[in-house]
């Protein structure tokens, strides 16, 4: 019989993590896997480890990895996909956001050959200006980058052992986890399903996280801003060229004149605004190189709450 694996990253998710494990398991109980479910503590400051572990002192099929402190979530997917022992694996909020009804479907399609079965969900319940901002982020990145990546799309996934080992296969530190799995290809297989709203807890999302989030996904997979900074710099060295030739025209016909104040300014402020922008995008690369190098490992686990079990 085959194994499934449910990965379950949680970042101070105390009042989710019982709920999220009974539907997990009503669902599971249904359909003919063998199943292991494992909780990622993303050092989370609340309760949430000591939920977890009540529930893996209770039932073996329940693992659990503890960071020492709060790496994020691409770390914790990271984690898991190093972690699972299963022919497949389901990747899934703690939030309930994610219905677990959807499991049965997800594994219909794995059944029929597909390696990457993708819950996309609506936007149903979505403020208006969050449903335009992430419609055009993902027209803006799906027009500049290499991969290809769908409004709705999230992390809530099946991925196939091929898809996972295909994954691990990539060991970037700055890690995008929407654009590998995009970037690994494989069959795929898309269910949609309406937007299910937080019932308790709150995001742990702020604007700011949402935006440094869309960076990364432009800056992971696309070199074109550094492309951009090069055509602009012909750009504009022709210009000043014509510029300086238009100049020395007119002091040929009509002489020397007292240079205009705001001409200077002018040009002064666009150049150095273009050089300014782009040392920005260079300075990301840069950085991004930088942090490479250094080869830091992307998460530390808590000794103490190691789950021990068999590998073989």
């Amino acid at each position: 019989m085959k194994l499934i694996s449910i990965m379950v990253p949680a970042y101070n998710e105390q009042e989710n993590i019982s709920s999220i494990h009974e539907e997990l398991v009503q669902e599971l109980e249904a359909v003919p896997y063998r199943y292991e479910i494992l909780f990622i503590n993303d050092g989370s400051r609340d309760g949430t480890l000591k939920e977890i572990l009540k529930l893996a002192e209770q039932y073996n099929y329940v693992k659990y990895i503890s960071f020492t402190r709060n790496f994020g979530k691409e770390a914790a997917i990271l984690a898991g996909l190093k972690r699972v022992r299963g022919d497949a694996a389901i990747l899934m909020d703690s939030d309930l956001q994610h219905p677990p009804i959807l499991i049965s479907k997800m594994l219909q399609g794995f059944e029929e050959g597909y390696h990457q079965v993708v819950a996309k969900r609506t936007r149903t319940g979505d403020p208006k200006v969050r449903t335009f901002l992430s419609g055009f982020y993902y027209k803006l990145i799906n027009s500049i980058t290499d991969v290809d990546l769908a409004d709705g799309e999230g992390d809530f996934r099946l991925i196939s052992r091929k898809a996972i080992d295909s994954l691990l296969l990539l060991s970037e530190n700055n890690r995008f986890s929407k654009g590998l799995f995009s970037w690994i290809g494989l069959s795929k297989m898309t269910i949609c399903y309406d937007n299910v709203l937080r019932e308790g807890g709150s995001s742990k999302w702020s604007f700011a996280s949402l935006i440094n989030y869309g960076i990364d996904g432009i800056i992971s997979f696309n070199t074109k801003p550094l492309r951009i900074c090069f055509y602009t710099g012909f750009i504009v060295l022709f210009l000043s060229l014509a510029y300086i030739a238009y100049t020395f025209y007119e002091i040929s016909q009509r002489g020397v004149t007292a240079p205009g104040y705001f001409t200077t300014i002018t040009a002064i402020l666009v150049l150095g605004g273009i050089q300014l922008i782009s040392l920005g995008v260079l300075g990301e690369y840069i950085g991004r190189i930088y942090n490479e190098t250094k080869r830091r490992p992307n998460f530390l686990v808590d000794i103490s709450n190691v789950d021990e079990y068999d590998e073989s």
